[in-house]
């Protein structure tokens, strides 16, 4: 909006800053936060009060977590409503890129606040049916699929290798929406404990502000090797609204947490990440970046695999996260670990940018 408005005026004076994306991305972050920030404490009552008994808690979790019964959850809310106030405020809203980004991001927002209510309403963990939010899921992210790559082609760049990309005409659309999925749902697995899933998604979303940066820019593309997509450089603007959302909510988020994300949350901000990747060509990196989630996600996996075979479970408890709860680490413990891991990951994703 402010965008548009300083382009209606010809960036006169102090207007010019608004062309630049680093401006841009940083007041997108103070604005987020501030928002975040500003509404959290009044919106926090309101959930404590509209649900009463807070996010049903298991009974087959760590013992430590019963202590948590009566906190809150839907506070994705906080960050949706942050996040998409301060896109529209910033961004240059004639890019498809920001449209297709914000419709995953509210997509998955919506589908999370339907289980998140469901849960909260029937006092129990399980929600919608995982059938029903996957189809909803794809759907969405098939769509954004469509019309993202209707602007950056179909060619399939894997880090590390210095030969011409592979084309996968059609079949980009399906892999494309798979990674948005996939990453939301991994996103929403990791977000077990105070503050564990917020961080690394701050961590990853600075991962790729930098990346789409430098997609977004022709010389620093062609210096790193990596493929330009025009435009795309308008979504370090959209990182920097998930991290200044983020860390608002972290600000309330943090050990003992006054309020959960929920589905709400973890949902929209996983496929976020996923369509920002997309739309940078950086769907494998993005597995780096984020390699705690994929973790996460692929500990799930292998236990429900192996205890339908043979009856026996991998680790003591899944997702891993709860497994290092169950051999006695503190959460406090498992948290900042984790912190560290996703920060190590980010690095190594933003190594990949120049070992080609």
């Amino acid at each position: 909006m402010l965008y548009l408005l300083a382009q209606y005026l010809d960036f006169e004076g102090p207007l010019n800053l608004i062309r630049y994306l680093s401006f841009r991305s940083g007041a997108a972050i103070v604005t987020a936060l501030f928002i975040g920030l500003i509404i959290g404490p009044r919106f926090i009552l309101m959930l404590r009060m509209r649900q009463g008994k807070g996010q049903p808690i298991r009974l087959d979790g760590p013992q430590t977590h019963l202590a948590k019964r009566g906190t809150p959850t839907m506070g994705g809310l906080m960050i949706l409503i942050s996040l998409t106030i301060s896109v529209l405020l910033w961004m240059d809203l004639t890019n498809v890129f920001v449209w297709a980004c914000l419709c995953v991001t509210l997509g998955f927002g919506l589908i999370g606040f339907l289980d998140d209510f469901d849960k909260v309403r029937k006092a129990s963990h399980k929600g919608v049916s995982g059938k029903v939010r996957l189809m909803g899921e794809f759907l969405i992210a098939g769509i954004a699929s469509w019309v993202i790559l209707g602007q950056t082609g179909t060619l399939l760049y894997v880090p590390f290798i210095n030969y011409p990309p592979f084309d996968l005409g059609f079949f980009y659309i399906p892999f494309a929406a798979f990674t948005i999925v996939a990453f939301g749902n991994a996103v929403n697995l990791t977000d077990g404990l105070d503050g564990l899933a917020t961080f690394p998604v701050v961590i990853a979303s600075l991962a790729f502000l930098l990346i789409v940066y430098m997609v977004g820019n022709a010389k620093f593309a062609a210096y790193l090797g990596i493929p330009h997509v025009p435009g795309a450089g308008e979504l370090a603007i959209y990182c920097g609204c998930i991290i200044g959302a983020c860390l608002a909510f972290l600000w309330f988020n943090a050990p003992p947490a006054a309020v959960f994300m929920g589905d709400t949350g973890s949902l929209a901000l996983g496929g976020a990440l996923g369509a920002i990747a997309v739309a940078a060509h950086h769907e494998i990196v993005l597995g780096i970046v984020g390699g705690l989630f994929v973790v996460e996600a692929m500990s799930v996996i292998i236990q429900v695999f192996f205890f339908k075979r043979t009856g026996k479970r991998v680790f003591r408890m899944a997702p891993i996260h709860h497994h290092f709860e169950q051999l006695g680490w503190a959460e406090s413990t498992v948290v900042v670990r984790f912190w560290i891991i996703s920060l190590v990951l980010a690095l190594a994703g933003l190594a990949t940018l120049k070992i080609r």
